[in-house]
């Protein structure tokens, strides 16, 4: 692979962080797959260490370094720990910017210092039974009244559902005149008629408490109006670039172990008296692979520099949901055949990759999803062709 850019001081960020997980997070993945949630204790540590929210200014508690390379590093060590269903990248960088872009001065001062803490679990609340990636399809809405707003509505397959303290929930605040009309609140625990339904029990990412929320006749301060009433829907399709940069950054790691995994594997896998590495079939196979990770991964990082300098598009962070994801579902898939019967047990290693890596290729919008992005932008009449032709 060719080599890539981080700092001196990031990449003893990613040596210090790989120490934290094995000791504090790797011991106790069994044990919250088991329970289908993290305990609580994993976010106040990574806190305690700096490891939880970088970004955020001094005085918030954060180190003030929004260079998403920071988060990078998170999110692959923590992929490369088998320990991606300790999703806190959904806590740190999908929601928390969200009150710096788009809240008050006293939104982050009553907010921030306790999510970098970990004190203080974040999650967002907008996929509904019938609205997934089709927004204006959100049922839940809220109604101004006085100095609050009373919102209704469901929510459901919620990451963070059940640790949430504090969620961002998008709800229609004129659903007779613009289906696009949107809001954001923050929802805090303790809100009378703010329950939380079932811990869905799902076919991989087990430890992430993925769960329904209901809310009935709750009323929200005024004071928790994320941003302006009615651009709720600007904001979410705002931030779906870096939420698609932070999948692609997770869904290529898990890739990259599933690699590891496999290579290692048929290195030592005897078959007809000589190494299962040692048949054209598994070279070319894994030779095909290992030259689709490097590429994917030099996107990946061209994609992150263009986010550190703003200029990541929603197109090209699509390219890269799509590409990685589908590449997280592959490796997965060929280290399972690759190792045969064993591949399916779950003493080994590549069989959760495999369950893990199936919604990788639907949440965050699915492939499909992510292939109508890319068509209507390089089909348009406004697409700019690789090069000008001179005849």
């Amino acid at each position: 692979m060719l080599q890539r850019d981080f700092t001196d001081e990031q990449n003893m960020f990613r040596d210090a962080y790989r120490k934290f997980l094995a000791a504090e997070i790797v011991p106790h993945m069994e044990s919250w797959r088991e329970a289908g949630i993290v305990d609580r204790s994993a976010f106040r540590k990574a806190g305690e260490q700096g490891f939880l929210m970088v970004w955020p200014e001094e005085k918030y508690g954060g180190m003030g370094d929004p260079d998403f390379r920071f988060e990078q590093v998170i999110i692959e060590e923590t992929a490369y720990a088998r320990a991606g269903d300790w999703y806190s990248t959904l806590h740190s960088r999908l929601v928390g910017p969200y009150f710096t872009r788009f809240g008050s001065e006293e939104q982050c001062q009553r907010f921030l210092p306790g999510c970098v803490s970990g004190e203080t679990i974040l999650g967002i609340a907008m996929t509904e039974p019938d609205a997934g990636s089709d927004l204006a399809g959100m049922r839940s809405t809220a109604v101004e009244a006085d100095d609050h707003w009373v919102l209704n509505g469901s929510k459901t397959y919620i990451s963070n559902g059940i640790n949430a303290d504090v969620v961002i929930v998008a709800a229609k605040t004129d659903p007779d005149n613009n289906p696009h009309h949107m809001t954001l609140f923050i929802v805090e625990r303790g809100m009378q008629g703010f329950e939380r339904g079932r811990n869905l029990k799902k076919m991989g990412m087990k430890a992430q408490d993925t769960s329904e929320l209901f809310f009935n006749e709750v009323k929200v301060p005024k004071a928790n109006v994320l941003g302006e009433p009615g651009k709720g829907f600007i904001y979410l399709m705002e931030g779906l670039a870096e939420e698609r940069l932070i999948g692609a950054c997770g869904y290529l790691s898990a890739a990259q172990l599933s690699w590891d995994l496999t290579a290692e594997f048929v290195r030592e896998r005897k078959v007809f008296g000589k190494p299962l590495a040692a048949f054209q079939n598994t070279q070319f196979k894994l030779a095909e692979m290992r030259t689709q990770l490097d590429i994917a991964q030099i996107y990946v990082d061209q994609c992150v520099r263009a986010f550190n300098n703003g200029a990541l598009t929603a197109v090209d962070a699509a390219k890269a949901k799509l590409v990685t994801s589908e590449l997280q579902v592959a490796a997965a898939d060929l280290g399972v055949q690759l190792h045969g019967g064993a591949g399916y047990m779950d003493e080994y290693p590549i069989s959760r990759q495999c369950t893990d890596a199936k919604i990788a290729t639907i949440y965050a919008g699915s492939s499909e999803v992510m292939k109508i992005i890319i068509s209507r932008d390089c089909l348009s009449d406004n697409y700019t062709p690789f090069n000008t032709r001179n005849f």
